[in-house]
């Protein structure tokens, strides 16, 4: 760790003077999205608010283990994107492993040593790898796709996206932090060259949801998330529980979004959705939305209400601990770096917007 984060530092000295010039401005924010991507809620609808919107160019879409294998992130993201026309979005299939040798299989295992929270999702810890991505594609939509995922590893196309895009490529990560932690250690002179980025993920005055402690993106591989939240970015931005749990996804909200839409493509969807079971069951059950906060403030700034800059950072050790995130108030420990953390966002704006991509699909 010690000699990746000079290589960073050495790199940073090297660009500030070296980086070409800016592209001339378009007026679009240029955007990879880096995701485990899910069918619509959440990371699907933040993929097509992206996808969607006139402010954005999506340059492509990293798909990274997490929520889910790449395989079904990948068949996912083609799905959505075929259903709104925007097959010329490349999808790229990203890193689809952890760090820690052998942790998926020991999942089970590490939440009895450590503890529950509230929240049981196991992502790809709780089902098997799929064949490969198109395998995924047809048993869960019993079609065939109408396009393939791109030759260029999603790590490659991140690191060549920034250099031919200098100080003009926002970095999203909503879901596990592999492809980010992957492009500055195999690139680190693009740590610079990087305009923000903007993630989704940790708990840090506020109870975790996979555990006692961890929020889920980061406790699936804590080891990527610290390799990113070090690394000396201009700008980082994080979405943690402590914003996200405050806006409740309930049975009304459901009902509601399922109105809204025209197209047979996502009603079937919608209608399969993991939350639709959950609420016939319990209809005053609720979840909450998560990875949507980082699309709608890529788009409007504006919806952050309340946040902070402190130094940040994750816990590593293998403990029941292990994978949560920290930050400072007091001096913080050296390596770390400062990020701006979201504790409150505008309700009504963010609904706002993903209720006009509803009225689109």
């Amino acid at each position: 760790m010690k000699k990746f984060l000079c290589a960073v530092m050495a790199a940073v000295v090297f660009c500030i003077g070296a980086a070409a010039p800016a592209s001339a401005d378009t007026g679009k924010e240029k955007v990879i999205l880096s995701a485990d991507v899910v069918d619509l809620f959440d990371d699907g609808v933040a993929m097509l608010m992206l996808a969607k919107s006139p402010k954005v160019e999506l340059l492509g879409v990293a798909v990274v283990i997490g929520n889910t294998w790449v395989e079904t992130g990948t068949a996912s993201a083609i799905r959505q994107l075929e259903g709104i026309k925007r097959t010329d979005i490349p999808v790229l299939m990203g890193v689809n492993k952890v760090h820690r040798e052998g942790r998926i299989a020991a999942i089970q295992d590490e939440k009895t040593m450590f503890g529950r929270g509230p929240d049981t999702h196991d992502g790809a810890a709780g089902y098997p790898q799929p064949k490969s991505w198109k395998d995924a594609y047809r048993e869960a939509y019993k079609s065939e796709p109408t396009i393939e995922p791109s030759k260029e590893d999603a790590v490659d196309f991140i690191i060549r996206q920034v250099k031919a895009n200098p100080n003009e490529v926002t970095i999203v990560a909503i879901g596990t932090y592999n492809n980010l932690a992957a492009a500055v250690q195999k690139a680190p002179e693009i740590v610079p060259l990087i305009k923000r980025v903007v993630y989704m993920g940790g708990a840090f005055f506020w109870n975790g949801n996979v555990t006692p402690q961890a929020e889920f993106n980061i406790w699936f591989d804590p080891e990527a998330a610290q390799i990113a939240w070090r690394s000396p970015f201009k700008e980082q931005v994080i979405f943690p529980l402590d914003a996200c749990e405050k806006i409740k996804f309930t049975k009304k909200t459901y009902d509601e979004l399922a109105a809204r839409l025209k197209q047979p493509h996502f009603k079937s969807m919608f209608a399969n959705h993991w939350t639709a079971p959950r609420f016939k069951e319990n209809p005053e059950w609720n979840t909450f939305v998560w990875d949507v906060l980082c699309a709608a403030y890529v788009i409007d700034p504006s919806i952050i209400e309340v946040e902070e800059t402190l130094p940040v950072d994750v816990n590593t050790v293998y403990s029941p601990n292990y994978g949560s995130t920290l930050a400072y108030r007091g001096i913080p420990p050296d390596g770390t770096q400062k990020a701006r953390i979201v504790f409150k966002v505008n309700e009504e704006k963010v609904w706002k917007q993903v209720n006009d991509l509803f009225d689109t699909m």
